[in-house]
């Protein structure tokens, strides 16, 4: 039973490394799809909403989905979807037709990121030491990988059609493979379906608030770390993109190397002194008159916000609720926080300017070392 456990452990994140690289194979490819779809700017960022939007409506199914079909068969079918829906946004030949690719694109994503979390949470609790921050760490890897051969393949003139074919097929065969490797767990059979649409819990909620204080300001960091450099700072375009480069570099380190401070330190006392780290990253970028000083703030912003979001997951499927059902609340009030970032840091910028959109989020940051409590560690019942 342990070498299951431990085999499960590492399909499991090479799932999650599969999920990162349709995102990062999709987000390289963007401008491809906008020319060929004929949309503005501004309908574009339209466009960009559904993902999130398809995401907070589909994720409350996965735990009826896995339920019907079990662990194994419910994270095969939704991750091949997720990477077959891959293929639909660059065929999409006008504004309505990439919106509604988009979220299918965006919904197939959230069931498939609630059951392989939720699955993650269940082999953490056997193996009884944390992983899930390594896991989301796979998930960076993931979409580091993606998005490297989506510009090779921007480079070399590949229309995203053929691209994201190709990826399709690859990861979609990858992900058929990697998940007859992991736990097949069954309900109960005394064991009460979920609803078919099941609301977040309420002990989701607080969980939850953690999980949008960290995707706010990652959300903040990494669509306009770029543009506070060059408009605060006056810094060159280079520059002003290596800030955005090393603010995922610095987030996907922490996450790799997360598990061993979480298993010293525990979940309430990381997270808490992650909110510390992550508030002074968001003081050095208030306060910075040189971009070395900004990039070192988003740096630390990178590592502080880095396991908040994993920790949130495993603390919500210990919450005595359905796991599923648990993580897909949380999932949706963090993927509901991506969605409002960008703009809400854009609208405050358009009013005053960005060094208060930053202090926004360095208020945010703060959050993290407020809710950390609600992380602790609470029992609940094991699926068998």
């Amino acid at each position: 039973m342990a070498d299951l456990v431990v085999r499960s452990r590492y399909a499991v994140a090479a799932v999650f490394c599969v999920h990162g690289a349709v995102t990062g194979s999709f987000a390289t490819r963007v401008p491809w799809i906008q020319e060929h779809s004929g949309v503005s700017a501004g309908q574009l960022g339209l466009a960009l909403a559904f993902p999130a939007l398809g995401a907070a409506l589909m994720m409350p199914l996965a735990a009826r989905v896995s339920h019907t079909l079990g662990t194994r068969n419910a994270l095969r079918s939704l991750l091949a979807l997720w990477t077959l829906a891959l293929v639909l946004p660059s065929l999409a030949p006008n504004l309505p037709t990439l919106c509604a690719a988009l979220l299918v694109y965006g919904g197939t994503a959230g069931m498939a990121d609630v059951a392989m979390n939720a699955l993650g949470v269940e082999v953490e609790h056997r193996l009884d030491k944390s992983i899930m921050s390594g896991l989301h760490g796979m998930w960076s890897v993931g979409a580091l990988i993606g998005s490297a051969v989506g510009t090779v393949a921007a480079h070399t003139g590949m229309s995203a059609q053929l691209h994201h074919a190709l990826a399709a097929a690859v990861l979609t065969a990858i992900g058929l493979i990697v998940c007859h490797f992991v736990l097949n767990l069954h309900p109960a059979d005394d064991e009460e379906p979920p609803a078919r649409f099941a609301l977040p819990p309420r002990s989701a909620l607080l969980i939850g608030a953690v999980g949008f204080c960290a995707v706010f300001a990652e959300g903040a960091s990494l669509d306009w770390s770029a543009v506070y450099l060059r408009d605060i700072l006056d810094s060159s375009a280079g520059v002003a993109a290596a800030a955005t480069t090393g603010f995922a570099l610095t987030m996907a380190i922490a996450r790799i190397s997360g598990d061993a401070v979480i298993d010293r330190f525990g979940a309430v006392r990381t997270v808490r002194w992650s909110g510390v780290i992550a508030t002074a990253g968001g003081v050095l970028v208030v306060i910075a008159q040189h971009p070395a000083v900004a990039m070192a703030g988003f740096g630390l912003i990178g590592i502080g916000i880095a396991v908040a979001v994993p920790l949130a997951f495993a603390a919500a499927a210990r919450t005595g609720a359905n796991a599923s059902q648990a993580i897909a609340g949380v999932a949706t009030i963090t993927y509901a926080s991506g969605l409002v970032a960008p703009s809400i840091i854009g609208g405050i910028a358009q009013a005053s300017n960005l060094t208060v959109s930053f202090l926004v989020v360095t208020v945010l940051a703060t959050g993290l070392a407020i809710f950390a409590p609600v992380l602790r560690t609470r029992s609940r019942s094991r699926v068998s």
